[in-house]
């Protein structure tokens, strides 16, 4: 009996002291356990509130306690608790409050969607672009291909307009031998319009030709009786290709050429025994007398003579051309 009562008091309290030294040990794991997951949850709410803060997302429940402390663990546990014991005592009816926050998994099943959606739209973009790229470089081809073509087309203008221009020479040619005067390697012909002494000469070599340049008296006599059988009665001057622009008494051709043969007018002698006149004629004055302001000689159609003019003045004209 005394040996049981001795193992009694040695073991009992033995058993006593190692269920209390378990049961802090376990309490000692389980708040270094907890503490872990607080500091889990607490980094998971803080992340969650960036991220809403970033995409503008009206805050949920979660963020009213993002620390995660234990008092509010504790104060969630204990409404958690009246909620119950409110809800077995109360009729449960609809609520007609407003809806419930959304929780952290819908937050992020609505990030996800938009991110889809915007995926999805810089998909269609992409198409688009690729399209309008495409479109470009056709049109860019096409334009290249119009600009090939239209200085094709201007090329062959130019061919056309060239070709155009010998013929309407080689015409004028043909026609000036056909229809004025041939005078051995050189046909002279009669234009009835007025024109200005440079625009007669433009006329005349766009017909393959120039205005008239009578080298010597031979010429000069055969071109007279040419223009006198064409506008007799009538005395028209008619513009020769003979001018002094460059300097004043200097005669020159249309061809640079120095004139060497002059047939200019003078004016009527007095007759026999009759006394001689200081004054010149009024009509027909000794030629040239224009000096600077008349550069250009036309040759008068009755007797051949030659005039100073103004170059300006619109005339009949001459052309020559080769034979």
């Amino acid at each position: 009996m005394q040996a049981a009562w001795l193992l009694g008091a040695f073991v009992v309290p033995q058993l006593l002291g190692f269920g209390h030294g378990a049961r802090g040990a376990e309490r000692e794991w389980e708040g270094g356990w907890g503490g872990a997951q607080e500091e889990e949850r607490e980094r998971e709410a803080l992340m969650l509130k960036h991220l809403q803060e970033a995409l503008g997302l009206p805050a949920g429940r979660g963020d009213e306690n993002p620390a995660g402390t234990v008092e509010g663990k504790e104060d969630w546990e204990m409404e958690e608790d009246q909620g119950e014991e409110e809800e077995e005592e109360a009729t449960p009816t609809p609520s007609s409050g407003p809806s419930p926050s959304p929780t952290p998994e819908d937050i992020v099943t609505y990030i996800l969607g938009r991110l889809a959606g915007l995926d999805a739209g810089l998909h269609q973009l992409h198409v688009r672009l690729h399209a309008l790229d495409t479109r470009v470089v056709e049109l860019t081809q096409g334009l290249r291909q119009l600009r090939n073509a239209a200085g094709d087309t201007r090329d062959a203008v130019q061919a056309l307009q060239e070709a155009q221009g010998r013929a309407e020479r080689e015409h004028g040619r043909l026609e000036g031998c056909l229809k004025g005067l041939r005078l051995g390697h050189k046909c002279f012909l009669l234009s009835r319009d007025f024109e200005t002494q440079a625009a007669a000469q433009a006329r005349c070599t766009a017909r393959g030709g120039s205005l008239a340049q009578p080298a010597d008296r031979q010429q000069m006599e055969a071109l007279t009786r040419y223009l006198r059988a064409a506008l007799a009665p009538y005395n028209w001057p008619v513009w020769l290709g003979v001018h002094d622009r460059r300097a004043e008494g200097l005669y020159l051709f249309e061809n640079g050429q120095r004139v060497s043969f002059f047939a200019w007018h003078r004016a009527p002698r007095p007759e026999l025994g009759a006394q001689p006149s200081a004054a010149p004629h009024p009509l027909s004055p000794d030629q040239p007398n224009g000096g600077t302001l008349e550069n250009c000689v036309a040759q008068a159609s009755d007797d051949g003579s030659w005039w100073d003019h103004d170059c300006q003045r619109r005339l009949y004209y001459v052309c020559e051309f080769p034979f």
